[in-house]
């Protein structure tokens, strides 16, 4: 396949690699010159501008931040190809397509990262085994688009998962936004404090890991999905009052069964899949997958079906 990615920090720099490894013709343009001249030391194509880009592709990959997006989508106009993403919130950027007149959109996020950024922090495994959102609107997306970029990203070894861009914003929120705001909180507890920086230990390291993530990147995140990460936000504040009223109450009566509810639900996840199973290629029955908290693994090539899997039944109350 023919591919663009725009954007090669990360997410796309790494992108760029594992979709070349696996035999894709691949060009990647950054608006950093500096990153351009990585890429392109590093043996990859790369274009200087993005219509240079994205001309006679089939596939272009927006990588860059959501307030770098609308910049980006003016240079598109006319592209019939298929177009997708990897912003970490998916409303804006469906809304944003529509508004550039995209005809063939299908909104992803692969949940997949680390503290580190930029090109030079990018490898082409990232992507094996991660959990990988392709957006799935009723009456919008084209099913055979939304397929063939299943069938892509289940070949870099992603799970995709189906879900309309809401329910994709409202989880994120509470999995993603909100630890990385937690973490900052938590991070904070060092301002001033050398001697909590010394007692600081395996607890403090793991809680805060995400506070490293650039703060830009961290904001861009949180703001675009302000109200469902506010709302998370809003449930996490509350747990935490809850909890304390409940230590200052009677800790070891009160508070014991809501820490150990807490152990058993982290305890059970991951949660396992079950067995492997095919299915029709249908809007519902995909929706209905996600829902489940299951995903795609790989694509019929009539496209008829796909393979999936979901989590084993009762285990996530365990």
């Amino acid at each position: 396949m023919e591919i663009a990615i725009v954007g090669l920090g990360l997410i796309g720099g790494s992108l760029l690699r594992a979709l070349a490894a696996a035999g894709h013709s691949v060009t990647g343009y950054d608006a950093d010159p500096a990153t351009r001249d990585l890429a392109a030391t590093a043996g990859f194509e790369v274009a200087d501008s993005v219509p240079g880009a994205v001309a006679g592709t089939e596939l272009v990959v927006l990588a860059v931040p959501l307030p770098g997006l609308p910049a980006v989508l003016d240079e598109l106009t006319g592209y019939e190809g298929l177009v997708t993403d990897v912003t970490s919130v998916k409303s804006p950027v469906r809304d944003l397509a529509a508004r550039h007149g995209v005809r063939r959109f299908v909104g992803g996020h692969p949940m997949a990262g680390k503290e580190t950024s930029g090109f030079a922090a990018a490898e082409a495994g990232l992507f094996d085994g991660c959990a990988w959102v392709l957006t799935l609107e009723p009456h919008a997306t084209g099913l055979p688009d939304w397929l063939t970029a299943a069938a892509l990203f289940t070949r870099l070894g992603a799970r995709v998962v189906p879900v309309t861009a809401a329910e994709h914003d409202r989880a994120v929120a509470e999995v993603s936004h909100v630890p990385h705001l937690f973490a900052a909180a938590l991070a904070l507890q060092l301002e001033g404090n050398p001697l909590a920086g010394t007692l600081a230990a395996g607890s403090f390291r793991d809680g805060t890991r995400v506070a490293a993530t650039r703060a830009e990147l961290i904001v861009a995140m949180c703001g675009g999905n302000a109200v469902e990460a506010g709302n998370a936000l809003h449930r996490l504040i509350g747990e935490l009052d809850e909890m304390r009223r409940r230590l200052e109450a009677d800790p070891v009566r009160s508070l014991t069964p809501v820490v150990a509810r807490a152990g058993e639900l982290r305890c059970a996840w991951p949660t396992p899949p079950g067995a492997a199973e095919e299915m029709p290629a249908t809007v519902d029955e995909l929706l209905a997958l996600g829902r489940a908290g299951g995903w795609v693994t790989a694509v019929a090539e009539d496209g008829s079906k796909v393979s999936a899997m979901r989590p084993e039944t009762g285990r996530n109350s365990s």
